[in-house]
């Protein structure tokens, strides 16, 4: 009886928690269509679409850390209420700007809503302390939460493609809005805090040393596209910077008793390479959504490229992108019985290489985009649900969640740094018009180097997986196989 009622108590809980990540997956999805248009209301080229995603991106590698951190200090309820109350607000900023720098750092904020899902994981495994086979409860629990991540991911492509196309923007961009804030009352109303938080000190210093470094990373990376172009030797030197800030917080974590992020644990032989590809794969998984959108939305009759679809037809792009993922998902465990999870995590790259190397020569019509993403989706699924199982069969049985966490993070830092790389690569030699004017859509110059750069990064995290140690995924081969499901 006891045992029931407490399964009961956290079935109600994963209930609400599903629909939290619903909401977040309708987010990752319901924009993309859209991009094209934002761009033209915030009279913007295309290729400053790549900025929006980069400082999204960026952020959310700090917050998923601090975030986490902070859960297992304070309470996971209390910081999840926090990120979605950030979220809402940067949301309904929104619908009434038409100024791109408020624009950007209300998008930027938006992407607190990463940290929805290790927090509830981290809620889930603690409220469930007490029961019996509690690692299976909270596999299966996050099972259905992923589930709904990916439902409200492609509802939310195709929904945003359809509103786009009979709507005005400014009451398409609230209707997320709108969800986020309802998310917030389902956590507040729903959801209970988890039990006895850990406490602890924060890694302060940690956090503001790498925060230093990326933003001055990033930060670089934008004057080269604001200031003077990539012969502007100032905006290399603060790229620079960027990364020797890197040196300093390295030190401070390995001397920490108590880490914001465990470097040491990028010197395995096993996990090292693990993590290189997450970041290589975050490239073209999250760095190249921008560039895909647009160019589907670009007129060839005015620039002799793109395939000029509305944003219903761009959110079936996407939908069936996001199809394939789940099919390549739920096929990850079966290719890995079959041959290894290191010959898998190798095709998945490949396949993913390959797909977008095949934009080079098939771009021009609509059925050969579609062909080109099925085969980038499949191994980008796979990699999706390979990556932390992965991490967690190689990393010490102590720190599995540490290992799975930093997959996320790396692969984000990769998507961040590749938007805001692919942004000054679209908008140098920007089309023009067909009369010569010039145009808002980015380079075809540009495009070709989008895919190629796709192509060869993933391509080269197929290559790094080789020097994995062919143990490293099988030490503990049942984990392996059900962590994928997750």
């Amino acid at each position: 009886m006891t045992r029931t009622r407490t399964l009961g108590t956290l079935a109600v809980v994963v209930g609400f928690l599903a629909f939290v990540e619903f909401t977040s997956g309708v987010l990752q999805g319901y924009y993309t269509p859209m991009l094209t248009d934002i761009a033209r209301h915030l009279g913007i080229h295309d290729a400053d679409v790549n900025w929006l995603e980069g400082s999204q991106l960026m952020l959310s590698a700090l917050v998923v850390p601090a975030f986490a951190k902070l859960g297992d200090m304070l309470g996971h309820k209390r910081m999840l209420l926090i990120s979605t109350a950030v979220t809402a607000a940067a949301a309904l900023v929104l619908p009434f700007t038409d100024s791109f720098p408020v624009f950007l750092a209300a998008w930027s904020l938006m992407g607190f809503y990463v940290v929805w899902l290790p927090l509830e994981i981290a809620l889930i495994w603690s409220r469930s302390r007490r029961m019996e086979g509690r690692a299976s409860v909270t596999a299966k629990a996050a099972g259905l939460l992923v589930a709904a991540l990916e439902g409200g991911a492609i509802i939310g492509a195709l929904v945003g493609g359809a509103l786009i196309d009979v709507l005005p923007l400014t009451v398409v961009l609230l209707v997320p809005a709108v969800l986020i804030v309802v998310c917030f009352f389902v956590i507040l109303l729903g959801v209970k805090e988890s039990p006895e938080p850990a406490g602890g000190v924060f890694d302060t210093v940690g956090l503001v040393l790498i925060s230093l470094a990326l933003l001055c990373f990033t930060g670089g990376l934008s004057l080269l596209r604001l200031n003077g172009g990539l012969a502007n030797p100032w905006s290399w030197a603060v790229v620079l910077l960027g990364v020797l800030l890197v040196v300093p917080f390295v030190r401070w974590e390995l001397r920490c008793a108590d880490p914001l992020i465990d470097v040491r644990m990028f010197r395995s032989p096993a996990l090292g390479p693990v993590f290189l590809t997450a970041g290589l794969f975050g490239v073209s998984v999250l760095g190249a959504q921008a560039p895909l959108s647009t160019f589907a939305r670009t007129d060839p009759s005015e620039y002799g490229y793109g395939l000029g679809t509305t944003g219903f037809a761009t959110s079936l792009i996407i939908g069936v992108y996001l199809v394939a993922m789940i099919t390549g998902a739920l096929l990850f465990p079966s290719v890995a019985r079959w041959a290894s999870p290191r010959i898998t995590l190798m095709g998945a790259s490949v396949l993913v290489g390959v797909g977008f190397l095949l934009f080079l020569p098939f771009h021009d019509a609509y059925g050969q985009v579609i062909a080109n993403m099925v085969v980038v989706g499949l191994g980008s699924g796979a990699l999706v649900a390979a990556l932390p199982a992965a991490a967690a069969s190689a990393a010490p049985a102590t720190q599995t969640g540490v290992a799975t966490g930093l997959t996320n993070s790396v692969k984000t830092v990769g998507g961040a740094i590749a938007s805001c790389v692919f942004g000054i690569a679209l908008l140098h030699g920007v089309a023009g018009a067909a009369g010569g004017a010039e145009g808002t859509a980015g380079s075809l110059a540009g495009y070709f180097t989008v895919w190629i750069v796709c192509g060869a990064t993933a391509l080269a995290a197929a290559a790094l997986l080789v020097f994995v140690p062919k143990e490293a995924f099988t030490d503990r081969t049942a984990e392996a196989e059900v962590a994928p499901l997750v």
